[in-house]
C-alpha cells in the first residue's frame, strides 16, 4: 500500500505507488515529491490507480515523447487496458476527436485547423492587445483589490474563444457555470452530464442555426460539415464544446498562474516588466509552460502492439500515463529544471504534448499569453498579491490545475 502523505510505496515486494501522488502543500508550484523520486529512480514505473488497477507511469522526457509519437500507443478511451482518469465518478466520455485514433482522428482534426494556424492567430494579436487593455483600464478604473481571474483571466480567452466560434459573449456566464462543473472532480455523475447536456444543447442550437444561415465563423464552418454530409450534428456539436473548453479554461488558468508565479519571483517579474524584446515575453511564455504546466492526471494511452522502451516492454493491453509535469522537469533536458528562468529556450516542453495529438490551438494560446504577459506588468507596474500565498485556493478539486481566485492589488 502506497503512503499517503509521499505517494511511495510500502516494503511489501508487491507494492505500487498509487496515482495520482498527493501534491507538496508548502511548495504548490512544484510536481509532488514521490514524481520526483520515481523520476530518479528511472523513466518507468508502475502505478496503482483508484480502481485497483496498474498502469506505466513515464516520468522522464526522452521517453514520454517516443511514446506520444508512436502509432502504437492510442487515445481510445475504449481501448484495452486505457487508465481510467480520477475515480469511479470521473466519467470517461471522448470529448470529440482529441480521444480517438487516426484516421478518424486526423480526417475530423483537420476539419478546424486552418482557424488556428499561425498566419491567421497572428492577425488577431491586435483585437487581443484590445481585449487585454480595455480590461485593464476597466482594473484601473474601479477599486482594488480584485480578482483577477474573474476580472481579467477568464475574460480574455472567453472574449477570444466566443468570437472565433461564433458564440454571444453575452452567454459567458452560463459557459463558464456549467464548463467548471464539467471539469471539477468533485462533481458527480450527474452534476456533469447535466453540465454538459446543458451546452451541448445550446452549441447543438448554434449548429443548427449555422446550418440554414451561416455566418463568418468557426462554428458556420463546421455547420457546413454536417450541410456536406461529412459530420453529424452530434459530431459538430461535441466538436464545438471541445473547442469552447479548451480556448478558455486551460489560458485563463495559465494567465493567473502564471502572474501568481511571476509575483513570487520578483527578479523574473522585473526582467519581463522591463524588457520591450518580443522574443524574451515569448521566451518567458514557453518557461512558464514548462515550470507549471496545468494539468496533472497525466495524458493516457493504451499500448496496442508490445514495445520495447527503456530496457522495458510495455505489452499489448497495458495503459501509460505520461506525466508531463515532471518531464517538464527532467534535468537531462532542462538545467536545475525547478528554478524559474524565463531567459531560458524552453521551447521543447512537452506542455502542449507531443505528435499527432498535441494542442490544436496552442498557437493562439501562445499568442494569447503573449500579449498578456507583455502588457499587464508594464501597464500595472506596482502589481502585488492583495494576502498571503497561504490564502490562495488552488485548483486541486479540477482536471485543469489553476486558482480559484487570485487577489490583487497595485
Amino acid at each position: 500500500m502506497a503512503d499517503i502523505l509521499t505517494g511511495r510505496a510500502s516494503e511489501a515486494p508487491d507494492a505500487v505507488p498509487e496515482f495520482p501522488m498527493p501534491r507538496q502543500s508548502r511548495c504548490p508550484f512544484d510536481p509532488p515529491p514521490a514524481l520526483k523520486d520515481l523520476q530518479q529512480e528511472g523513466p518507468l514505473a508502475k502505478v496503482r490507480l483508484w480502481d485497483g488497477s496498474e498502469s506505466w507511469l513515464v516520468t522522464r522526457y526522452a521517453e514520454q515523447r517516443a511514446l506520444l509519437g508512436d502509432p502504437r500507443v492510442s487515445a481510445d478511451t475504449d481501448r484495452p487496458g486505457y487508465p481510467a482518469k480520477a475515480g469511479p465518478d470521473a466519467g470517461e466520455g471522448k470529448l470529440s476527436f482529441i480521444m480517438m485514433d487516426d484516421p478518424e482522428h486526423a480526417r475530423l482534426r483537420r476539419m478546424v485547423t486552418a482557424p488556428f494556424a499561425v498566419k491567421k492567430v497572428e492577425a488577431l494579436r491586435p483585437a487581443v492587445q484590445r481585449i487585454v487593455d480595455d480590461l485593464i483600464d476597466d482594473m484601473l478604473a474601479g477599486p482594488a483589490p480584485v480578482d483577477l481571474v474573474d476580472a481579467f483571466a477568464l475574460p480574455i480567452p472567453s472574449l477570444v474563444i466566443c468570437e472565433l466560434l461564433g458564440v454571444p459573449y453575452e452567454e459567458h456566464d452560463f459557459f463558464q457555470e456549467h464548463t467548471r462543473t464539467m471539469v471539477r472532480t468533485t462533481a458527480t455523475p450527474e452534476e456533469r452530464g447535466a453540465a454538459s447536456r446543458e451546452v451541448a444543447g445550446y452549441l447543438a442550437g448554434v449548429v443548427g442555426k449555422r446550418i440554414a444561415e451561416p455566418q463568418d465563423d468557426l462554428l458556420s464552418s463546421i455547420a457546413g460539415r454536417v450541410t456536406a454530409g461529412e459530420l453529424t450534428h452530434q459530431q459538430a456539436t461535441e466538436m464545438a464544446l471541445l473547442l469552447l473548453i479548451a480556448g478558455h479554461e486551460t489560458t485563463a488558468n495559465m494567465i493567473a498562474l502564471g502572474t501568481l508565479a511571476l509575483l513570487r519571483h520578483p527578479d523574473q517579474l522585473a526582467l519581463l516588466r522591463e524588457s520591450d524584446d518580443p522574443k524574451l515575453v515569448a521566451s518567458a511564455v514557453e518557461e512558464l509552460l514548462r515550470h507549471l504546466h496545468i494539468t496533472h492526471l497525466g495524458r493516457r494511452r493504451a499500448v496496442t502492439e508490445d514495445i520495447e522502451i527503456a530496457g522495458q516492454v510495455i505489452k499489448a493491453g497495458e495503459g501509460v500515463i505520461m506525466v508531463n509535469e515532471i518531464g517538464n522537469r527532467d534535468p537531462e533536458v532542462f538545467a536545475d529544471p525547478d528554478r524559474l528562468d524565463i531567459t531560458r529556450d524552453a521551447r521543447r516542453h512537452v506542455a502542449f504534448g507531443f505528435g499527432v495529438h498535441q494542442c490544436l490551438g496552442q498557437p493562439l494560446a501562445r499568442m494569447e499569453l503573449q500579449v498578456v504577459y507583455g502588457t499587464l506588468y508594464k501597464r500595472i507596474p506596482t502589481l502585488k498579491l492583495a494576502g498571503d500565498l497561504q490564502d490562495v485556493r488552488f485548483k486541486t478539486d479540477a482536471f485543469i490545475y489553476g486558482v480559484h481566485e487570485l487577489p490583487v492589488s497595485w
